[in-house]
């Protein structure tokens, strides 16, 4: 038998058996689906992450109070020996290697205009906290550079709070009530939409030291700063750190880096990625497991016919790559199927959640096929084995 003859011969054999050929290789399609659209989602959700955290640039180094190990909430802990103060924030904003130091706290609290309340996030800032989140484009002013621990009752809006009280109204210059507290509205935020978990845009940002009062609250969450673009993370950390010990009279606080914040979700991702992956191999394996079934159904059922190809000169090793090229056939139509499908199901997930984070996975696709030829020859070697090692004149009875 020759190569084309082999390569002719099995083709027919998949073909002939449509139903079943379909059906074997429904499970490899089932499984490369589930790598395609559950890593398409693992991807989507780790560049979705990752914009959110870069979305306000690079520089950003935040410093919270108590001493741990893991990276945590960006907003810290309370009930550190040291809390971070004003006089904090004022030795940061002399050191050398940082551009912009702001001290924020958050809370929820009862807001209401005149005629509309809610519940929602308040946010205590420094003066500079837009710069922080990149406000370039807002409208109106964000909180203005008072005396830090006396500054005027201003709030701003983050554009859902201001939908939610004021409606199509201009808010400017109007008044909200914050935990029954008056503040006049100065200046409305552009949408800076989710940052891990919590929405920047429905908020109220009022000045840290009115927070403070409000919730009777002593130090900050955090001390957000932006260190100069001619000074490197590292740099900036170590003074920083040398400066708070020195302050503090020990190492009592955490500094993250957005490189560090970064590289701690880079690694949850990794293994979210990998772990819905494995659940589309556990699918693979499956339907490795339907093409050996149905191999060695084929084999018994075709006994005459490997009598004949045995008896007309086929050797066993042609007999043997007869009954393997049909499985790898199966294989290769599961893993085409399951392209078809997978990328479909993507379509029709973006049709109907436009939003939704999905970004190809092109390695995890790639290797959902290459395991999926693998398993395809590993499944059929056994059938294909035993189809090789009959007796020719035995075969030739059992028709």
């Amino acid at each position: 038998m020759k190569v084309k003859d082999l390569f002719i011969f099995s083709s027919y054999s998949v073909i002939s058996q449509k139903m079943r050929s379909f059906l074997t290789s429904l499970g490899i399609s089932v499984g490369v689906v589930c790598v395609i659209f559950l890593t398409s989602l693992g991807q989507g959700l780790q560049v979705f992450i990752i914009s959110q955290f870069t979305q306000f640039g690079s520089n950003i180094i935040s410093i919270a109070p108590g001493k741990t190990e893991t990276m945590g909430m960006p907003l810290g802990t309370f009930g550190s020996t040291k809390p971070l103060s004003f006089e904090d924030v004022a030795a940061l904003e002399k050191l050398s290697t940082l551009e912009v130091v702001v001290p924020v706290s958050g809370g929820s609290a009862e807001i209401e205009s005149a005629d509309r309340m809610r519940r929602s996030m308040v946010i205590g800032t420094g003066a500079d906290y837009d710069i922080i989140v990149g406000a370039d484009k807002m409208m109106g002013n964000y909180l203005p550079h008072d005396n830090p621990k006396t500054p005027r009752a201003f709030a701003v809006l983050g554009p859902d709070m201001r939908d939610e009280l004021f409606g199509s109204k201009d808010p400017l210059g109007m008044s909200i009530r914050v935990n029954s507290e008056r503040f006049r509205v100065i200046g409305i935020l552009p949408s800076k939409g989710d940052f891990l978990g919590m929405n920047l845009d429905d908020a109220v940002y009022i000045p840290i030291a009115k927070f403070s009062n409000m919730f009777n609250r002593v130090g900050f969450q955090e001390i957000d700063v932006i260190h100069k673009d001619n000074v490197t993370s590292d740099e900036a950390v170590a003074s920083i750190k040398r400066l708070m010990i020195s302050r503090h009279g020990g190492d009592d606080t955490t500094i993250h880096t957005q490189a560090d914040m970064l590289e701690s979700l880079g690694e949850i991702m990794k293994w979210l990625k990998f772990t819905v992956a494995a659940f589309g191999g556990i699918s693979l394996l499956v339907g490795g497991v339907g093409i050996f079934t149905i191999m060695t159904v084929a084999v018994n059922e075709r006994t005459s016919e490997i009598g004949v190809l045995r008896a007309i000169g086929a050797s066993r090793r042609r007999v043997r790559d007869v009954f393997l090229l049909e499985s790898i056939y199966l294989a290769i139509l599961g893993a085409a199927m399951g392209l078809v499908f997978g990328f479909s199901a993507i379509q029709l997930s973006l049709v109907v959640y436009p939003d939704m984070p999905i970004a190809i996975a092109w390695e995890y696709i790639a290797y959902a096929i290459i395991i999926s030829l693998f398993i395809g020859l590993t499944a059929g070697y056994l059938p294909a084995k035993s189809a090789a090692q009959m007796d020719p004149i035995e075969a030739l009875r059992t028709d």
